[in-house]
């Protein structure tokens, strides 16, 4: 919740972490009218140092808004921006995290670990963030990360029309990772992945 974002933004300024902020499909408007207020309340401009973004966005104003939190936004196209110029695949550098992103429309079956690997392999990352399901996951496949944040907003997809609202906040220090995910169920809950770069 709102007292363990908090927590992490402590932790970030005593130790000098490096925060990303993963997240993506919003589909505004088309499918949801906004961010919901429990996710705006903890996405305060001027904490997080890097926006990754899955793709999805479908308007200007959303790729602003993440602008407005961070001064470092990677996007990749996903298959609702149509109007955007954004990559396909991308590729960044956080600390001695090697991170490709992609929105993962194209990968057959849609989240097939297989799959992704396959992509992370031809990016040559350690850590590949898709998105497209709208469904968070995050595993180690074969010593590589995997994550998905899910839907910012909800929005539905083909498959499923009661997705859970999600994001997720990578903390990066060194060869270590930890991915704070929050859900909104009720109430904004937050469950912890960690990872060691091999």
């Amino acid at each position: 919740n709102i007292c363990k974002f908090g927590h992490v933004l402590a932790r970030k300024k005593r130790i000098g972490m490096v925060l990303v902020l993963v997240i993506g499909d919003f589909h505004i408007p088309h499918r949801q009218h906004s961010l919901p207020q429990q996710f705006k309340k903890l996405l305060v401009p001027g904490k997080i140092q890097h926006v990754i973004c899955t793709g999805n966005l479908c308007t200007k104003e959303t790729y602003d808004y993440l602008k407005s939190i961070a001064n470092d936004v990677h996007v990749v196209k996903g298959d609702f921006d149509d109007t955007m110029n954004y990559p396909d695949q991308k590729v960044v550098t956080v600390g001695n995290f090697k991170i490709g992103l992609t929105h993962g429309h194209q990968v057959v079956p849609w989240g097939d670990i297989e799959s992704l690997s396959l992509i992370q392999r031809q990016l040559d990352v350690d850590i590949l963030i898709s998105g497209h399901t709208h469904k968070f996951e995050a595993q180690v496949h074969e010593s590589k990360f995997y994550i998905n944040p899910g839907s910012a907003t909800g929005a539905y997809n083909a498959l499923e029309h009661n997705v859970v609202p999600s994001f997720a906040l990578m903390d990066i220090q060194g060869d270590n990772l930890v991915a704070y995910v929050y859900q909104l169920h009720k109430e904004v809950k937050v469950q912890k992945v960690e990872y060691k770069k091999q």
